[in-house]
């Protein structure tokens, strides 16, 4: 979001970010799915580029860049890093799959204190197929398995499809699930889950 203000601030015009946000989504989730692939940077300039022309705006290189730098830096939510170590201590093994790329991603991990097993991104795999990769690479099946995403589209589209556990962290983006299904938990920030799972009877 503040890569987004930052961006929109340069163009000299007040335009909401989460406005603009959800028109880039739009952008976004429709190059993840074309043919061939495209890297996450490539992606992510793109979907800004078109996302600017649809608010009349021009685009420049340094958007892109600003955008794409941004995100491996980006802190997680406070809640974050001390839920997933209460998860890990209660014997959970922990993956981050994502859409980013290797180089990307690992900046983010590195704030998480050592809580996480694997990294899987569409580096490894195309977005579109990279939930089916996770799931056979993590050897896992789907009674042992359970999805946390804050990101619908593609998350919970996979946990229809594939029929495993999903619990979706809504932080009132506008964001919404597919309209043909619904997560098996909906979470308000990530230290609600493990509550969800002591109620289930994993822990």
């Amino acid at each position: 979001m503040a890569a987004m203000e930052t961006i929109l601030a340069r163009k000299g015009r007040k335009i909401e970010a989460g406005t603009f946000i959800l028109v880039y989504d739009r952008h976004e989730h429709q190059l993840e799915h074309t043919k061939p692939h495209l890297s996450f940077a490539d992606v992510t300039a793109k979907a800004l580029q078109l996302a600017m022309r649809d608010f009349s705006l021009e685009a420049d290189a340094g958007d892109a860049e600003l955008l794409t730098s941004s995100i491996g830096r980006m802190p997680p939510f406070p809640e974050v890093a001390a839920t997933l170590r209460k998860l890990k201590e209660a014997g959970f093994k922990l993956a981050i799959i994502s859409n980013t790329d290797d180089a990307i991603i690992a900046g983010n991990v590195a704030q998480l204190g050592g809580a996480i097993d694997r990294v899987i991104t569409a580096q490894q795999a195309p977005s579109r197929q990279i939930f089916e990769h996770a799931w056979q690479s993590l050897d896992v099946t789907k009674d042992e398995l359970a999805h946390i995403c804050a990101s619908p589209h593609l998350d919970l589209t996979a946990a229809r499809d594939l029929c495993f556990r999903a619990v979706w962290v809504d932080r009132g983006t506008g964001r919404r699930p597919p309209a043909d299904y619904e997560p098996d938990a909906v979470a308000h920030g990530l230290d609600d889950v493990p509550g969800f799972f002591e109620a289930a009877g994993w822990v």
